[in-house]
C-alpha cells in the first residue's frame, strides 16, 4: 500500500498538503527566531508528501511547549483545523477512508509540531 498509497495521496491532495507545509516553513524562516520552527516545517512536508508507511513519535520539553504554544498562536490552529476539515471530507467515500486518516494524522502534527520526529515503519 505504500507506493500506490503516496501516489494516489499525490493525487488527490497530498501535493497542496506538502505545499502548504513548504509555504509555512518558508514564511518561519524570514525571522531568525523562527528558523528552528521552519526547519521543522520542512521535515513534515516530506511526510505530508509521503505519508503511507511513516508514523510520528512525540516527545518534548518545556522549550518545546513554548515554541508549540508560539506556533499554534501564529499559524497551527489554521493549519490543523484544514487538514481535519479536508479528512473529514476524504472520510465521506470508502475509498478515501485511508487518506482521511493521513490527514487526520497531519491535522495532529499541525497542532503541535515541535518535538515531533517521523519514523519509517
Amino acid at each position: 500500500m505504500g507506493c500506490l498509497g503516496n501516489l494516489l495521496w499525490l493525487i488527490f491532495g497530498g501535493f497542496f498538503c506538502g505545499l502548504s507545509w513548504l509555504l509555512v516553513g518558508l514564511l518561519w524562516c524570514l525571522t531568525i527566531v523562527g528558523i528552528p520552527i521552519g526547519v521543522q516545517c520542512f521535515k513534515f512536508a516530506g511526510l505530508s508528501f509521503c505519508p503511507f508507511g511513516k508514523e510520528v513519535v512525540y516527545g518534548g520539553g518545556p522549550v518545546r511547549l513554548l515554541l508549540n504554544i508560539v506556533w499554534l498562536i501564529f499559524g497551527g490552529l489554521e493549519m490543523a483545523l484544514g487538514f481535519a476539515a479536508f479528512g473529514v471530507v476524504l472520510c465521506a467515500t470508502i475509498i478515501g477512508i485511508p487518506f482521511g486518516l493521513q490527514m487526520f494524522k497531519l491535522a495532529k502534527l499541525a497542532l503541535m509540531p515541535l518535538g515531533a520526529e517521523v519514523k519509517v515503519v
